[in-house]
């Protein structure tokens, strides 16, 4: 499972599996707190910020080049650029600063920061095995807009095993629109990966004419008139873009618009993974 709704709202299991991290650093610290008399929830909610904040400055600095174009897009978080290490590195300041100007937070912050990090490792780190052994090609039927009957299996093997990506997407999706001018640059600039756009339950003719309209020139453009592939992927909204090694497994997936820095981001998962044929060459004696 990738994303789920709750109510009107999209959310992926990443970022759930986050807030529940935070949820439980909540009730543990400001249990530990209580038995010092201390308030820690306004701490523990500027420790989040902070973490947020170091992120995303460092991913931004990280593909600072991929924004160069668009500035604006510093500031619009909603592409998900945010970079792990950065992140707990500005925490760490952070809480080093709080306990150096409060030490009776001492403890319940070290509490709630232990209970926190077990909650996202356990629950993430279960969560990824569980998707490592399932996630393979899903097996849908799909159709090239002539009417010809594909897979996405296939397409992959007709490319050679190229690593592949595949956009789940829509017509009528706002962000799907915005971010396809990304990936068509793409699609342009890396003839080593196969991109693959998937639609989403919508006709031909829907189709067709929004790429005329945008003038967008993409190949591998399909229909999945069922929307079998989302179904089967565990994707609940669009966009959503899944990302395959060159033997078919999931590596990573991306839920809403992508900009170009985090399409970037995830390719580079591409570019040091090793590929079945170098795994083929190192068997050879």
């Amino acid at each position: 499972m990738l994303s789920f709704n709750l109510g009107p709202l999209a959310i992926s299991v990443a970022h759930a599996l986050m807030l529940f991290a935070l949820a439980t650093a909540l009730v543990v610290g400001k249990i530990a707190a209580r038995r010092r008399d201390v308030p820690i929830t306004d701490t523990l909610f500027n420790l989040a910020l902070a973490g947020a904040v170091a992120a995303r400055i460092v991913f931004v600095g990280r593909y600072f080049g991929e924004y160069r174009s668009a500035p604006l897009g510093i500031i619009d978080i909603r592409d998900g650029g945010f970079d792990a290490i950065g992140g707990l590195l500005g925490m760490a300041i952070y809480a080093s600063f709080v306990v150096w100007r409060r030490p009776l937070l001492r403890a319940p912050l070290a509490a709630a920061l232990v209970a926190g990090g077990l909650a996202w490792g356990l629950t993430g780190g279960a969560l990824t095995l569980i998707e490592q052994q399932a996630a393979s090609l899903p097996e849908a039927r799909l159709q090239t807009l002539d009417g010809r009957a594909t897979d996405l299996a296939t397409l992959q093997a007709e490319a050679e095993s190229r690593p592949m990506v595949v956009n789940l997407w829509a017509t009528w999706c706002p962000p799907c629109r915005a971010e396809m001018p990304v990936l068509e640059a793409a699609q342009n600039e890396r003839d080593d990966v196969l991109f693959v756009f998937a639609n989403q339950a919508e006709a031909t003719p829907t189709i067709q004419s929004f790429l005329d309209s945008q003038d967008l020139h993409i190949e591998h453009v399909l229909r999945d008139s069922g929307g079998h592939l989302a179904k089967q992927a565990g994707s609940a909204a669009l966009p959503t873009t899944l990302f395959y090694d060159g033997d078919g497994r999931l590596v990573d997936s991306h839920l809403g618009q992508l900009s170009r820095a985090t399409l970037t981001a995830a390719l580079e998962r591409f570019d040091t993974a090793p590929t079945a044929s170098s795994h083929d060459d190192e068997e050879q004696p």
